[in-house]
């Protein structure tokens, strides 16, 4: 079904040969080695989530604009965050929607996904296209990201995908025991950093920095607090 893409001049690529290449040089080949995010990677049409004046550039090793001021996260971001937080059954927390392309792929790892995103546009066009693809398990919200989605905590695992001064209280508050969250924190005109928040059994929480990163600012009335 998503084997070939008509580029509209008589041109067309092999789809599916561009998203194994993707995973295999720009995920794999980096480390990310947790097979299930893989397999997504390898699943998801990533080329459905971008413009379609960008579609050429769906697979390569950078972000993507989708308008709004938003991107689509690089192939090896989108890996590496979720192998850090995939377990089998869980229940999943998207901040950031964007094209919807990350909740597709979270979808895969998942058996519920709940996303949040500010831009209504975004959100609509998103919710549609991820029903279109059959990812079924996926709901879109429309709100602010840094209060969560409070009335589906909480969650296994949760994924912020836009910059924040320092991580929302309320989403930790909305991580189940045993939970994982990883978000970039930092200015985002200078530097950012992934950072790993794990709620232990007691609900005792503790942060672990992992690498250097640069997202799209978190917006929103209620911001990082």
């Amino acid at each position: 079904m998503f084997s070939w893409v008509d580029l509209g001049d008589g041109e067309s690529f092999d789809a599916p040969s561009r998203r194994e290449r993707m995973t295999r040089d720009q995920v794999l080949a980096r480390g990310v080695t947790e097979r299930a995010v893989l397999d997504a990677l390898n699943e998801v049409p990533r080329h459905r989530f971008v413009p379609p004046a960008l579609v050429v550039q769906a697979y390569e090793d950078h972000p993507v604009a989708i308008g709004h001021g938003q991107t689509i996260s690089q192939p090896y971001i989108v890996g590496y965050m979720l192998a850090l937080v995939a377990r089998p059954g869980m229940r999943a927390l998207e901040i950031g929607t964007g094209c919807g392309y990350q909740a597709a792929v979270l979808s895969r790892l998942a058996t519920e996904v709940h996303t949040v995103e500010i831009v209504p546009e975004l959100a609509t066009r998103a919710a549609r296209r991820l029903d279109a693809l059959g990812f079924k398990n996926v709901t879109v919200h429309v709100g602010d990201g840094a209060e969560g989605w409070k009335e589906a905590a909480p969650y296994d695992a949760i994924v912020v995908s836009c910059g924040a001064p320092r991580v929302p209280r309320a989403l930790v508050e909305q991580l189940a025991p045993g939970g994982r969250l990883i978000c970039p924190i930092g200015d985002p005109s200078t530097k950012q950093q992934l950072v790993l928040v794990e709620k232990d059994m007691t609900g005792r929480t503790s942060l672990r920095p992992l690498i250097a990163v640069r997202f799209v600012p978190l917006t929103g009335p209620s911001g990082a607090v």
